[in-house]
């Protein structure tokens, strides 16, 4: 089976000055469809420079990128957007929503991008919102929600094209104990409906929600295992 992401010999430097920092040294991996991986270290480790390097946001220095059979160094600047809009669903620690825009503006704005009518963009996003236990709130605007339904405005947003992978980037890092269950409950519904989850964490047992586990030190993969012990919250959506 081939992987739907390969990463081989990835590196990424930055030069400030006279000064070259290295992000990422050699970052070699494999993640297939329906995999439920976490990228775990600490601050400076490179899970955020790896993050925006599979997410298309940013480009490696070094290295080949294959997503989905494709080099990615060679697709245009149209068809690196078409990836971030189509194929890749984004959610971020800061939640990234318009605050003048309602939950189902702030889900719908990924169909605009990709020219879907009006009548489609309310269908497809009340749809996501409910799926995501907000039905009853979607012409709530950020501010009035609380962090954990912004968070699930994020991830209905971020389901709302059907994308085959969901990148979280800290996704608990700003909601508290409590929440972040329900969060981590709503993506672990999501990889069982066929996602494949890439996770972003410094938190050991968000981590540990994930079926592997790679641990990045100084941008090199220091460990790559599968979890034997994977945290599970519910079999069902968990409704605020």
């Amino acid at each position: 089976m081939q992987p739907i992401i390969q990463l081989t010999n990835i590196a990424k430097f930055y030069t400030i000055g006279t000064e070259t920092i290295h992000a990422l040294r050699s970052v070699s991996l494999e993640i297939y469809k329906n995999e439920y991986v976490a990228l775990m270290g600490p601050s400076g480790s490179g899970k955020s420079t790896l993050m925006n390097v599979l997410g298309c946001l940013d480009s490696p220095s070094g290295g080949e990128y294959t997503l989905n059979g494709k080099a990615v160094a060679q697709m245009l600047d149209d068809e690196l957007a078409e990836v971030r809009n189509k194929e890749i669903g984004f959610v971020f620690q800061s939640f990234n929503l318009l605050p003048r825009s309602t939950s189902l503006d702030n889900v719908a704005l990924p169909l605009v991008y990709a020219g879907f009518s009006k009548e489609q963009r309310v269908k497809r996003a009340t749809e996501v919102l409910e799926q995501v236990g907000l039905g009853g709130r979607i012409m709530h605007k950020p501010n009035e929600l609380s962090g954990g339904q912004r968070q699930r405005v994020a991830i209905a947003r971020a389901l709302v094209n059907n994308p085959a992978i969901i990148l979280a980037d800290e996704p608990t890092g700003n909601l508290d104990s409590k929440t972040s269950v329900e969060i981590m409950a709503l993506l672990e519904e999501i990889h069982k409906q066929g996602n494949t989850i890439i996770l972003v964490t410094h938190e050991e047992d968000i981590a540990q929600h994930a079926h592997r586990i790679v641990r990045l030190k100084d941008g090199m993969v220091e460990r790559d295992y599968k979890n034997d012990n994977i945290t599970t919250v519910s079999n069902r959506v968990v409704h605020q």
